[in-house]
């Protein structure tokens, strides 16, 4: 009972808020279908947040809805689909994504260095590009011993790069490929920043194109644990060669696979089998699409003008241009594997 109460005591009123803004968003798109309730909840959002709704005491409310909801979200469309469906990416989807990652965490590291950043600013960019937004540059921060200041940064580089491509990539995947699946969830899943920003592009497309973007993300997030490995092995220490021998020997913490990857693997097993009732099913994915406009909202609650503003033209370029060779890459990639 006092957890509960402590629950709606810090969490509730942003969480209630990013609620109400979902609801609002969902009212809208019934008159305007074409745009849909993902965009408007973003925009709400983003606009409440930089006005009436811009307070302190929503931040772990709104904190609560962006991430957790999303997790939760991402278990339940397990229950909506098969092995099958996952296996059907194959070796293909996996090779575009290895090859898009590493190209991605390669070319933010030299652009950083090249622009005068830091080797740990520039690495928890590629990061956080290449991998799963702010999630990954926590994850990371502690492996490269990056400082507050440069965690923080590069979260609300990345969020905006995000943020921008998510708007910009549906537009460019109808022009690029007529919006045929594969190759949109390819672009989508395997580009943007934040798997919040991958479901709310994706359902710029159409609802559809959820379950197959988001297991291309699913891929990227799952590839973290070798980030996290690597990046335990380089040296960032201002004088020194990244890829010579650390001088001395530190333990990094062990990075495992997110719960909600695992559930979400776990669900899709049962539903394959049979185990999962339709009327279940369908209540899963309901609820799962509620969870997600509720977060979208949060998202945009959370992206603030000042920030933009404090970190200058310079990191912001930084952050567009690594999307920019993001899509780039994700073009070429497409081109050669998904024929």
């Amino acid at each position: 009972m006092k957890k509960i109460f402590l629950f709606l005591k810090n969490k509730g009123p942003g969480f209630i808020a990013c609620a109400i803004i979902a609801i609002l968003a969902q009212i809208i798109a019934r008159f305007v279908p074409t745009i849909g309730a993902a965009l408007f909840a973003i925009g709400i959002g983003i606009l409440c947040g930089n006005t009436f709704l811009n307070r302190k005491s929503l931040d772990e409310g709104t904190r609560f809805s962006e991430r957790n909801l999303l997790e939760y979200s991402i278990v339940l469309t397990g229950a909506t689909l098969l092995l099958k469906d996952i296996i059907a990416l194959g070796g293909s989807g996996l090779i575009f994504i290895v090859c898009q990652m590493t190209l991605t965490v390669t070319t933010a590291y030299l652009l950083g260095r090249k622009l005068g950043f830091t080797k740990k600013f520039s690495l928890l960019m590629g990061a956080g590009n290449a991998v799963c937004g702010s999630s990954a540059i926590a994850t990371v921060s502690p492996v490269v011993k990056a400082d507050s200041k440069e965690k923080g940064i590069s979260i609300t580089i990345v969020n905006v790069t995000g943020t921008v491509l998510m708007v910009t990539l549906p537009i460019l995947t109808g022009i690029l490929y007529g919006h045929e699946k594969l190759r949109t969830s390819a672009m989508i899943g395997g580009t943007l920043q934040s798997i919040g920003q991958v479901i709310a592009s994706a359902n710029l497309v159409g609802p559809s194109f959820v379950p197959t973007t988001t297991l291309f993300k699913i891929i990227r997030i799952v590839f973290l644990v070798f980030v996290a490995f690597i990046y335990s092995k380089l040296n960032t220490e201002p004088n020194e060669k990244l890829f010579s021998k650390k001088s001395e020997t530190t333990k990094t913490k062990t990075i495992g696979v997110p719960w909600f990857i695992i559930g979400f693997f776990i669900l899709a097993a049962i539903n394959s089998i049979g185990l999962i009732p339709s009327v279940i099913g369908n209540a899963a994915h309901t609820i799962s699409q509620q969870f997600e406009i509720i977060a979208l909202a949060a998202i945009g609650m959370r992206v603030k003008f000042k920030d933009l503003l404090r970190e200058g033209p310079k990191s912001l370029g930084y952050g567009l241009l690594i999307g920019c060779f993001q899509v780039l890459f994700a073009f070429i990639l497409i081109h050669l594997i998904f024929r």
